[in-house]
C-alpha cells in the first residue's frame, strides 16, 4: 500500500455503530421506564447514573486528585448537566411517553446546530435556508406543545428542561475537550454524577422497595443507554465525517417514538408524528447547509 495514500474512513461501520448506539439508547429508556411503577423515575436515573459512573471511571481513569481548578469548574457544571437532564428526560418520559420526551430533548443538540450554522453562515440563501430550518423546528414544537385537554404541561417543561440540559452538555464538552484530554473530563463527570445519586437512590430505594424486576429493568437502561452510547458513539466518532453524526443523530425521536409504541405501547396522534417529522428534517437541513 502506499504510505501517502490516507487511510480510507470507514463510514458503513461507524454508520452501523451510530444506529446501534441510537437504538439502544432508547431501548434503554423504554426498559427503564418499565421500572417507574415501583422506583419512579428518580430510582431508575439512580441505578442507570451509578452503572455509568462505575464504567466511565473503569474506561476514563481520571486523575481526579492531579484536575486544577479552572479543570474542575467544567467537570463539576457537566456534572451538574448529566444528574439534571436524565432525571427531567426520564420525568418527561414518565408524563408525556418516550417519543414526545425524546423530541423534545432532541431541540437541545439542534438548538446549538442552529445557533452555530447562524454565526457560520453569512448572509445569502444559506442563511435564510438555515432560519427556513429554524422555523420548521418551531413549527413542530408548537405541534408537540399545542393545547390539548390531556396535555400535561409539566412533562412538556420537563422535555424542554432536557433539552437545556443536553445543549449545556454540548457546550461544556467542548470546554472540557480543551482542558482534559480524551474521555477524561467526561469521565470525572459521570463519576461525580454518580455519587451525587448516591444519598439520592438510596433515600429513594428505601421509599419504594425495589423488586429484583424493577432493579433489572434500571440496571439495564444503565447499560443500553449510558455505556453502549458511549462507547458507540465515541468509536463512531473516529470513523464517520463530523456532519454524518449530526445526520444520524436525527434518527433518536424516530427510534423512540417507534420503541414506545411497541414496548411502552404509547400511541401518537397523526399531529404529534408530522411535527416529530419537521423536528428531524430541520436538523438535518441545518446539518447540510454547514457543509
Amino acid at each position: 500500500m502506499d504510505v501517502r495514500t490516507p487511510p480510507r474512513i470507514d463510514s458503513s461501520a461507524g454508520l452501523a455503530l451510530m444506529l446501534g448506539s441510537a437504538l439502544s439508547n432508547q431501548t434503554g429508556a423504554a426498559i427503564g421506564a418499565l421500572a417507574f411503577p415501583v422506583l419512579g423515575p428518580v430510582g431508575v436515573v439512580a441505578v442507570r447514573q451509578w452503572i455509568a459512573g462505575i464504567v466511565l471511571l473503569a474506561v476514563g481513569r481520571p486523575p481526579l486528585r492531579s484536575f486544577t481548578r479552572r479543570e474542575w469548574r467544567p467537570v463539576l457544571g457537566l456534572a451538574g448537566v448529566f444528574a439534571a437532564m436524565n432525571v427531567s428526560l426520564y420525568t418527561a418520559i414518565d408524563r408525556i411517553g418516550l417519543g414526545l420526551a425524546v423530541t423534545l430533548e432532541f431541540l437541545g443538540p439542534l438548538g446549538v446546530a442552529l445557533a452555530g450554522a447562524l454565526t457560520a453562515t453569512p448572509r445569502g440563501a444559506r442563511r435564510r435556508a438555515t432560519v427556513a430550518c429554524a422555523v420548521l423546528a418551531a413549527v413542530g414544537v408548537l405541534v408537540l406543545t399545542r393545547p390539548q385537554p390531556t396535555t400535561d404541561h409539566v412533562g412538556v417543561a420537563f422535555g424542554l428542561l432536557a433539552a437545556l440540559c443536553w445543549a449545556g452538555y454540548i457546550l461544556l464538552n467542548r470546554t472540557l475537550g480543551r482542558r482534559l484530554p480524551g474521555v477524561v473530563g467526561s469521565a470525572a463527570a459521570g463519576t461525580v454524577s454518580a455519587l451525587v445519586y448516591v444519598p439520592i437512590g438510596i433515600a429513594v430505594l428505601v421509599a419504594h422497595p425495589p423488586t429484583p424486576l424493577a432493579l433489572a429493568c434500571a440496571a439495564v437502561a444503565g447499560v443500553l443507554s449510558s455505556v453502549v452510547p458511549f462507547l458507540g458513539d465515541l468509536l463512531a466518532l473516529r470513523r464517520v465525517p463530523a456532519h454524518l453524526f449530526g445526520v444520524v443523530m436525527s434518527v433518536h425521536p424516530v427510534f423512540a417514538a417507534a420503541i414506545g409504541a411497541l414496548v411502552l405501547h404509547q400511541s401518537l396522534l397523526l399531529p404529534d408524528v408530522l411535527a416529530i417529522l419537521l423536528i428531524v428534517g430541520a436538523n438535518v437541513g441545518v446539518v447540510l447547509i454547514t457543509l
